[in-house]
């Protein structure tokens, strides 16, 4: 996606935050949101355009698809791009004249309380969001704190306003995964509530406080499952049976009335807490105390800006966007989830206190380790960075289980996915110097959970070496994920002088090469009795296979801490390029894949819409041909990327799919977290300068960038030739100058040799 002409962006050019497009991954298979979020925020206030049942779910993972033209109303919890649904937390909708209380047909105007909207009359910034709902001529904004979402309406005049809240919603499904909730309105006019649910993390418990401001003129609380409504607070010395200012149920959604809202503007504040209803009361005090919408708006916008200027960039105007849209969503998870006290609920459902750090959920690890963390580093404080390693730690003391986060939210385990890869995260912090936590605790807990036979076949994996196909699925996606995340507690232990479990670990890494096959080429699983599992079909994905969420042709290069090894077993260098050429190369029907909904953005065999694609493009450096990962790289940014809703092939995954694009365009990225090593592509931006968490900046300049010269030239760092074809962590953080000259053809000699390759833990390259 790089534009016809590499001039930088004149004086006065937009700021990144005002480069940002929040609908850019709405559409297609994004599963992205448009709504209001701070960096990292608890709350994440987002319009909810349907509802799917379970089986239907998938596309509406986020609450809302482009392509709906009808708004349910505006919830206050949500994942950014994943592939699984839950949340939608405490869904508002203003209304004008009738209430009604179910949402009804969304493709039936007029069936429920639904509301069309057009696109032309949305906005969405970092922070803000805002939307005219057309059947009732409300103008609904949006925005947000850490903790508190801020709702402003203007109402039509003539017509009654009202503001409904549903409980009964959930991205998981519609009815049925609500275990109970509560709702009440208090006299001072604050609704506080809980609901507990049971979707994806079941048991999950959240609670909320709400106020408005403008005085309730009256309220309806209804129970539909029973049948029940309350209207209005119980007349003193009167026992109206009707009249009540609380209901619990499983199905509960209130209408609240405000007589001097005709013609005028409404604020709504709603907080979130996973403790008490007093918490959530006193997240919103310690917030957002007063009525200034604007104020917020404001806060949001500052706090956006800030974040979004760990990397100036001079490019065109759409690859400013595509970036900067990019780098907004690499920074919403993991998300804070604690109280403005530090208190937060951990996966034992019990109340915690934190101490000394700030607690976040939402770890999509099996995700995120690969670029999103190691992107993490680059551009946030290391707080930030430790923070999240000591909210991982806090999980494994909470968990009943002993063990690290597999992939959590709201402190609560989904046990999604496989790994134990939230120890790559914490020994990549480890290596890179991040300090802020207890490394002998942090290393103890990542042997814990690599030692932790009922998970998934580990303890046959430590019995054989391999996880056996015919007693675990997916047995062979499971060893090779096993030994990289083996190696990279190795290289922790090394690091602190621990030689007894660096060795242990670092035999374990090895345990890739029982899944190769060196008949086929392919990595495969084994069964017990040691021989491969038949018939064998490269092209078989997903259940039942021998692959998680890919096939033989996508999972066989799952060996980056030792590529080395694998060219070797492969036959040599050639042999790796002629096989990563038949990866890329091969025509492949895409209704091969539609019983995986994640296997998407196909090049060949390629899916770059998943997860264990994304390193595959610059393997060819292990082999001395960094020039055709600079082909591959074109190819995949050009056909996978682009400005728009629909821009990106794939779930964003909480920003794995973003973190691959900020890596990439500014040429080089992290093959192998925890070598401190960045494989170098090419750049697909001129210039772009990292202001990094140390205060020193470190800029990347592309000399004759555009589509005529794809190729790298030459590379300068801070003035001397580069002759490899990677840069450590550690000359990223000294500061100074990656410079690029593009040309037209290939350059075939650059960074050929042995010893100018990445590193491999059996010893070649660096």
């Amino acid at each position: 996606m790089i534009a016809g002409s590499a001039i930088a962006a004149p004086a006065g050019a937009r700021s990144g935050f005002d480069s940002v497009d929040p609908f850019i991954g709405t559409g297609g298979e994004g599963h992205t949101f448009p709504g209001a979020v701070v960096p990292f925020g608890m709350i994440q206030l987002s319009p909810d355009t349907r509802i799917q049942p379970r089986k239907d779910a998938y596309d509406w993972a986020a609450g809302y698809r482009y392509n709906d033209s009808t708004i349910i109303g505006f919830s206050h919890t949500h994942f950014s791009g994943t592939g699984h649904s839950d949340l939608g937390d405490v869904l508002l909708m203003p209304i004008a004249g009738e209430v009604k209380l179910e949402r009804g047909d969304v493709d039936k105007p007029g069936s429920g309380y639904h509301s069309r909207f057009k696109h032309d009359d949305e906005v969405a910034q970092p922070g803000y969001y805002a939307v005219t709902l057309d059947d009732y001529g409300i103008r609904a904004e949006l925005t947000a704190t850490e903790r508190v979402g801020v709702h402003r309406y203007t109402f039509p005049a003539g017509k009654p306003a009202h503001v409904l809240v549903d409980l009964r919603t959930s991205m998981y499904d519609y009815a049925g995964k609500t275990l109970w909730s509560r709702m009440r309105l208090r006299e001072d006019g604050t609704v506080t509530g809980v609901r507990e649910t049971r979707g994806w993390a079941p048991g999950r418990q959240l609670y909320f406080a709400m106020r408005f401001s403008q005085p309730v003129s009256g309220h309806a609380l209804h129970d539909t499952e029973e049948d029940i409504a309350y209207k209005g607070f119980p007349t003193p010395g009167h026992q109206d049976p009707r009249q009540r200012a609380q209901i619990e149920g499983r199905e509960l959604v209130a209408a609240f009335d405000f007589d001097d809202a005709t013609g005028e503007q409404l604020l709504v504040k709603v907080s979130i807490s996973s403790v008490s209803e007093d918490n959530a009361i006193a997240n919103l005090e310690a917030e957002v105390p007063g009525w200034n919408f604007d104020r917020v708006r404001t806060a949001a916008r500052a706090s956006w800006t800030e974040a979004l200027s760990a990397i100036e960039v001079d490019a065109p105007e759409d690859d400013r966007t595509a970036f900067y849209t990019a780098l907004y969503h690499t920074l919403m998870a993991p998300s804070l989830f604690m109280d403005s006290d530090g208190r937060y609920r951990g996966p034992d459902n019990a109340v915690h206190q934190a101490e000394g750090f700030r607690h976040h959920s939402t770890f999509s690890l099996w995700d995120t380790y690969r670029a999103l963390h190691p992107l993490l580093t680059l551009v946030q404080p290391e707080q930030r960075n430790s923070d999240f390693v000591n909210s991982m730690l806090a999980h494994r003391r909470h968990s009943p289980y002993g063990i690290l986060p597999v992939w959590s939210f709201h402190g609560l385990e989904t046990w999604t996915m496989v790994g134990y890869h939230a120890v790559p995260v914490i020994a990549d912090a480890y290596l890179k110097g991040i300090r802020g936590f207890d490394a002998g605790e942090a290393l103890q807990a990542m042997v814990a959970s690599a030692s932790y036979g009922p998970y998934d076949g580990l303890a046959q994996y430590m019995e054989l070496g391999y996880v056996p196909i015919d007693e675990e699925g997916e047995a062979a996606s499971k060893t090779l994920e096993y030994a990289y995340d083996d190696w990279t507690i190795a290289r922790m232990a090394e690091a602190m002088g621990r030689d007894d479990i660096a060795a242990t670990f670092g035999k374990r890494a090895g345990n890739w090469r029982h899944a190769f096959d060196a008949e086929t080429g392919f990595m495969r699983a084994r069964k017990r009795d040691g021989e491969f599992r038949t018939p064998f079909d490269p092209s078989a994905s997903g259940y039942g296979t021998d692959y998680t969420e890919g096939n033989a042709w996508q999972y066989s290069w799952y060996v980056p801490q030792d590529v080395a090894g694998l060219i070797d077993s492969l036959g040599g260098d050639d042999a790796l390029v002629s096989k990563l050429d038949q990866v890329f190369d091969a025509e492949v029907d895409p209704g091969l894949f539609e019983h995986m909904e994640d296997i998407t953005g196909l090049i060949g065999w390629y899916a770059h819409g998943n997860e264990p694609s994304h390193h595959v493009a610059y393997l060819y450096a292990y082999a001395g041909e960094p020039w055709r990962t600079q082909e591959r790289l074109k190819q995949i940014v050009d056909s996978q990327y682009a400005p728009r809703p629909d821009g990106l092939s794939g779930n964003d995954d909480l920003g794995q799919m973003s973190a691959w694009y900020v890596f990439t365009s500014l040429g080089f990225y992290p093959v192998a977290p925890g070598s401190n090593q960045y494989v170098i592509g090419r750049p697909f931006l001129p210039r772009a300068a990292m202001n990094l968490p140390n205060g020193k900046r470190f800029t990347v300049v592309a000399d004759g960038l555009d589509d005529a010269n794809p190729y790298v030239g030459a590379v300068l760092l801070n003035g001397k030739p580069l002759e490899r074809s990677y840069i450590t962590h550690e000359e990223i953080m000294a500061g100074g100058e990656l410079r690029f000259t593009m040309q037209t053809g290939a350059d075939t000699t650059w960074a050929s040799g042995a010893e100018q390759r990445p590193y491999s833990m059996s010893g070649a390259g660096g």
